[in-house]
């Protein structure tokens, strides 16, 4: 048990023993947040470089998406998909208007949004070619879901140990290498599904060609480009869609996190040739789409659209936040390897695991992350002020001097 929480011993022992032990909780129960901070059960004061991995885009219990939360959810909470929604609508006429797509579903996670577009993938295929058409390849380091197909689809082997028989029909290559995926494609191949960045696998980045590169091979084998935006998407590069960064068009983009706010919502966006697969009784969602999450995502697409200021503020902070990672780097070159990422998602490799880092953070008050073991993940909210970033970095460099 780490000693500098408040948190009640009780609480945490009813935790053990009444959920799934899934999680390496922190022993820490946020109850409020507001902006870029929370506060635990005790009143300690966090600067949250989390935001709930890279879902509050706009910062813990925004005025606009709580507002109209309270108005949906006096109005009406849930119907079915057999009826027409008018936030559904809205939604899915903003994100076809700001993305390359022309239709869209709306499902409840990033996970539920890899596995309708791979069942989209698939459809697709076997409507246009012929039956076998049907393996996806995806990339080394990837991370698409914890749900069976879309953990199959994920390159990460440790993550799928245990969890056989996985579902057939997908293939790995290294990510940011032209030569593997065009080696890896055969009669048999659908699509290629990339995360423009990959979040999970350690905030890898592409060359500026890669994702260009990978396209061109799609179109001259005829196959899906599927990008999985469910990280990188809603802002967080800098752009609303990351994709935007690279001048490719996918033919069916997966977007969850930031999407609702806060709340849970996904969605996948395709062309219309693609969606056209898609009939009634092909793919459904008894809670996708419904009213209250999607009146949060469009709260949360116009606030973020406002004027630009959000993405102008991404682009500027990141630039900022990624500079003084680097000085860091300078300054302590035995203890970091590299800085990565690309607007408010950046990344601090180091030569050694981070978990003392991040526990060392929470002690003086500040939430990160660490994925991949030793990459230190900063996904705050687009908010976050240089202000806010220079306490990290002060704390960051005592963390390094002392070595945590």
């Amino acid at each position: 048990m780490l000693y500098f929480y408040t948190m009640d011993k009780k609480i945490i022992e009813q935790s053990k023993k009444y959920l799934m032990n899934t999680y390496n909780r922190f022993p820490i129960m946020l109850r409020k947040g507001r902006g870029t901070k929370v506060w635990d059960s005790g009143g300690k004061e966090y600067l949250d470089f989390v935001a709930g991995i890279a879902v509050n885009c706009l910062g813990h219990c925004h005025p606009r998406v709580v507002i109209a939360l309270q108005k949906q959810a006096q109005r009406l909470l849930h119907v079915s998909n057999l009826y027409h929604i008018d936030s559904q609508i809205k939604l899915a006429k903003l994100l076809t208007g700001l993305s390359c797509a022309d239709k869209a579903f709306f499902c409840n996670s990033g996970a539920e949004a890899v596995e309708g577009a791979i069942k989209l993938a698939r459809k697709y295929a076997k409507d246009h070619f012929l039956p076998h058409r049907t393996e996806i390849i995806t990339a080394y380091g990837s991370f698409h879901g914890r749900t069976l197909a879309a953990l199959s689809a994920t390159g990460q082997d440790r993550l799928r140990k245990g969890f056989e028989p996985l579902v057939p029909g997908f293939k790995y290559v290294p990510f940011n290498n032209i030569d593997a995926l065009k080696k890896a494609v055969t009669d048999n191949t659908c699509a290629v599904m990339l995360e423009p960045i990959q979040g999970e696998g350690g905030i890898r980045m592409p060359s500026e060609s890669y994702l260009g590169g990978v396209r061109e091979i799609c179109n001259e084998h005829k196959l899906l480009l599927i990008l999985d935006e469910i990280q990188t998407g809603m802002g967080r590069t800098g752009r609303f869609f990351a994709y935007e960064h690279f001048d490719v068009e996918p033919d069916i983009i997966t977007l969850a996190k930031g999407l609702g706010g806060g709340v849970a919502i996904g969605a996948i966006l395709a062309k219309d040739h693609v969606a056209a697969s898609f009939k009634p009784g092909s793919h459904a969602s008894t809670f996708g789409g419904n009213p209250l999450a999607c009146s949060a995502a469009v709260a949360t697409i116009e606030t973020l659209l406002e004027d630009g200021f959000l993405l102008d503020n991404c682009r500027r902070t990141g630039k900022y936040f990624f500079n003084k990672l680097e000085k860091l780097k300078r300054d302590f070159p035995s203890d970091i390897i590299d800085v990565r990422g690309m607007g408010l998602m950046l990344g601090l490799e180091l030569t050694k695991t981070g978990g003392p880092i991040v526990e060392a953070c929470a002690r003086r008050g500040i939430l990160i992350n660490c994925t991949s073991g030793n990459v230190l993940r900063f996904t705050p909210p687009l908010i976050i002020i240089e202000k806010e970033i220079d306490h990290l970095i002060d704390v960051l460099e005592e963390i390094f001097e002392r070595q945590w």
